[in-house]
C-alpha cells in the first residue's frame, strides 16, 4: 500500500495492542501501515476486519457466544427461516438473520441459541410460542423428534467423530472454528484429487490451509486442532483420522516401498468420490486452491523443511501444547 502523504510504499506493520469493546479489554495483534516520513498509521477494509474480528472472537469465547456458522447451522437443522427461527426463540423478527451475518447477540440470547441445538429443548420453545398456530407447531415438533430419533440411531458415529476431533468449543485453537468432520474430509479429498500427496505432506497442506484462511480472516476452515511433531505440524489424531476416511471409502491411501527402507502412505483420490465445494466459501476455496499451487512441485522432505521454518512449529517443537492459530500472523513460507 501507498502513503498517501509521501506516495511511498508503506510496511505492514504488527504490534500488541488493547481493544475495549462492550466494556471489556481484549489484546490483539493489531495490523496497519505505516508511512515512515510522516510516522502516521493506516489501515485497510480487511485490515480493520482482521483487527475487530480478533476482538470478537476472543468476546464470543469469553461469554461462550457462538458463532455465525454455528448460529446457521442451529437453525439449518430445523428446516426454518431466520425470521421463523427469530420468532420460535421471541426475538425480533430481523434479530436472527443478524446474528447470522456477525451482529453479536447478547449473552441471553446466544443463551437461547445454544439451548435449541437439543431437539427436546427446541420443542419447548416452540409450545411456549404464542404466535405460531397448530399446524406449523405441530409441523415443527414431528422434525425435531425425528432429528431425535436420528440422534440416538447415529450416536456411535457422532462420539466417534467427537473423539477424533474433539468436542471442544471454538477458540483460538481451533481457530475460532467448531470441529466441522465434513470440511476437513473435503478438505483431505481436495488436496488428494490435486497432488496425491504422501501423508507426511497432506498433514503439511492441511495446516496451511486452515493457518493461512486465519490469517486472512480470523477463522479457519476445518477447526481442527495442530500440534508440532519433528515432522512439522500435524492435525491431532491425524492417523486414526486418515484411517477412519480410508474405512469409509472416502479416499484410498497406497503404500509404497522405498529404496531406503522405509514406507511411504500416498493419498489416491477415488473417481467415485469428487470433492464437494458446496460446503466451502469462496474464500476458503481460494485458500485451498493457493496452497495447492504453492506447493504443488514441493516435495515431502521440502514441505516440512519449510514449515519447521514457521513461528507456529519452532515455538512448540516439543508436540506437548496445541498450536495457537494466532501464530497464524506469523506465517512466512506462503
Amino acid at each position: 500500500m501507498q502513503s498517501p502523504i509521501s506516495g511511498k510504499e508503506m510496511k505492514l506493520t504488527k504490534e500488541r495492542r488493547s481493544i475495549d469493546f462492550r466494556k471489556e479489554t481484549f489484546e490483539v495483534v493489531f495490523h496497519y501501515y505505516k508511512c515512515e516520513d510522516s510516522g502516521e498509521q493506516f489501515t485497510t477494509t480487511a485490515l480493520d476486519e482482521v483487527n475487530m474480528n480478533q476482538v470478537y472472537n476472543q468476546y464470543r469465547d469469553r461469554f461462550n457466544i457462538p458463532f455465525p456458522d454455528e448460529i446457521i447451522r442451529i437453525r439449518e437443522k430445523y428446516g426454518l427461516s431466520a425470521a421463523k427461527m427469530s420468532e420460535v426463540l421471541g426475538f425480533g423478527v430481523n434479530s436472527y438473520r443478524q446474528y447470522e451475518a456477525g451482529e453479536m447477540p447478547s449473552v441471553a440470547n446466544a443463551k437461547l441459541i445454544q439451548m435449541v441445538y437439543e431437539p427436546k429443548n427446541f420443542i419447548e420453545m416452540v409450545e411456549l410460542c404464542t404466535t405460531i398456530d397448530d399446524k406449523t407447531k405441530a409441523k415443527l415438533i414431528q422434525k425435531a423428534r425425528l432429528l431425535a430419533e436420528e440422534k440416538k440411531r447415529n450416536i456411535f458415529n457422532l462420539n466417534f467423530k467427537e473423539y477424533l476431533l474433539g468436542n471442544h468449543l471454538a477458540d483460538i485453537y481451533s481457530g475460532y472454528r467448531n470441529p466441522n468432520f465434513e470440511k476437513l474430509t473435503e478438505m483431505v479429498i481436495y488436496f488428494s484429487e490435486k497432488l496425491s500427496p504422501f501423508k507426511t505432506k497432506m498433514n503439511k497442506l492441511l495446516f496451511y490451509a486452515d493457518f493461512l484462511m486465519f490469517k486472512q480472516s480470523c477463522f479457519s476452515i476445518s477447526g481442527v486442532r495442530y500440534k508440532a511433531i519433528d515432522m512439522g505440524p500435524v492435525p491431532n489424531n491425524f492417523q486414526s483420522i486418515f484411517e477412519y476416511l480410508a474405512n469409509k471409502n472416502e479416499i484410498d491411501i497406497s503404500t509404497t516401498e522405498f529404496p531406503q527402507g522405509y514406507t511411504g502412505e500416498k493419498f489416491i483420490a477415488r473417481e467415485e468420490r469428487p470433492f464437494n465445494p458446496d460446503l466451502f466459501t469462496e474464500n476458503e476455496l481460494n485458500t485451498l486452491e493457493k496452497v495447492a499451487t504453492v506447493f504443488k512441485d514441493t516435495s515431502t522432505i521440502d514441505i516440512i523443511k519449510l514449515s519447521h521454518l514457521e513461528e507456529a512449529w519452532k515455538n512448540n517443537e516439543k508436540g506437548k501444547s496445541v498450536i495457537s492459530y494466532e501464530y497464524a500472523f506469523e506465517l512466512n513460507q506462503i
